[in-house]
């Protein structure tokens, strides 16, 4: 089967691969039919995480069961979400909530993303996604929501629901600012969620303008962030969707007495400064982690089912699957790769 494949900074080849097989009765087999860039795919594929090539690439997918074990629940031709990191279901952490840190798995086990666990598991560009504990990792997509708009389901959009939906849930109306950069995609949904979850206000800031136009889309009030001449203004939840140092200093400022600041953004320095004695003095909730794509995603497919998000509107280009090596390195904030196999 085809599979694409990152080689180099700004280098990604289409391989021929060996097609994967059921090898457990739990196990599934799942065509991509949308495939997501996640925002780490672009920094990925223009070499700004350093991770060493070669491998598969891709982990933001919806697809349709091809085939299933006998023990997966699944039928062929459903439509599923296949969230990027691989769990179980059945071991402690999983039990937990913490797919992300499953058991079962080497540690960061997920498609996509090999340099990361040391084991290569495919990825969702590709004609075929091998699912081990398909009955737990696969999630039927409502028949109402169009996998395309909705390819994310398996990592950005919820890794951008838990940064608003459980603060907003225990501040109802409260206002949200959201430092959007480098987390682009994520800030954008956070926007989003946020104002479909009510929130009293959604200001979100990026020097960017097109990043900016699609914030206002998803309603949001956006404005250039302008640092360091844009001065903190309280806010009771923030996220922080940039990875520069000064931004996240300028969010976590800006977030009020006893607020809560998610860190959406990864920071690739080993070190980065915090001003924690006025976190310390204020009472401010920092947050950050991988997110636990597969716990968080039936609460996220209910909101979204009800038509109350729309991450379409996030979507800044469709693509065909042919053109996927050249679309990885689209600035855009969102890019979707459609399979004309499909």
């Amino acid at each position: 089967m085809r599979q694409l494949t990152y080689v180099s900074p700004s280098t990604l080849d289409w391989r021929d691969v060996p097609s994967p097989v059921i090898l457990a009765g739990t196990d599934a087999l799942v065509r991509p039919i949308a495939v997501a860039r996640c925002d780490l795919d672009l920094a990925i594929a223009r070499g700004h995480a350093a991770f060493p090539g070669p491998f598969a690439m891709g982990h933001e997918a919806v697809g349709v069961v091809v085939d299933a074990g006998d023990q997966a629940g699944l039928r062929p031709g459903e439509r599923v979400v296949v969230p990027f990191q691989l769990s179980c279901g059945r071991c402690d952490n999983c039990r937990r909530g913490f797919t992300n840190s499953c058991s079962a798995f080497p540690p960061r086990a997920a498609y996509g993303m090999k340099p990361l666990c040391g084991t290569e598991f495919g990825g969702a560009l590709s004609d075929l996604i091998h699912v081990p504990f398909a009955d737990h990792m696969l999630v039927k997509l409502p028949p109402a929501l169009d996998p395309v708009a909705h390819a994310s389901l398996a990592d950005n959009i919820p890794d951008a629901w838990r940064a608003v939906a459980p603060q907003l849930k225990a501040r109802p109306g409260a206002r949200v600012l959201i430092v959007g950069g480098w987390a682009q995609s994520i800030g954008l949904y956070a926007a989003g969620i946020a104002a479909s979850l009510g929130a009293g206000e959604v200001l979100y800031l990026d020097d960017d303008p097109d990043r900016r136009r699609h914030a206002a889309a998803v309603g949001a009030c956006a404005e250039p962030l302008e640092l360091p001449s844009r001065k903190p203004v309280k806010f009771d939840i923030t996220v922080a969707a940039h990875s520069d140092p000064e931004a996240l200093r300028f969010a976590i400022h800006s977030t009020a007495p006893n607020g809560v600041i998610t860190v959406v953004a990864i920071f690739f320095e080993e070190l980065v400064g915090l001003p924690l004695r006025a976190m310390y003095t204020r009472g401010i909730t920092l947050h950050t982690s991988r997110v636990q794509a597969r716990a968080e995603l039936p609460q996220v497919l209910v909101h979204c089912a009800a038509g109350h998000f729309q991450p379409g509107k996030v979507t800044s280009r469709v693509v065909p699957f042919v053109e996927a090596a050249e679309g990885m390195l689209d600035p855009g904030p969102k890019i979707v790769f459609v399979n004309e196999r499909g």
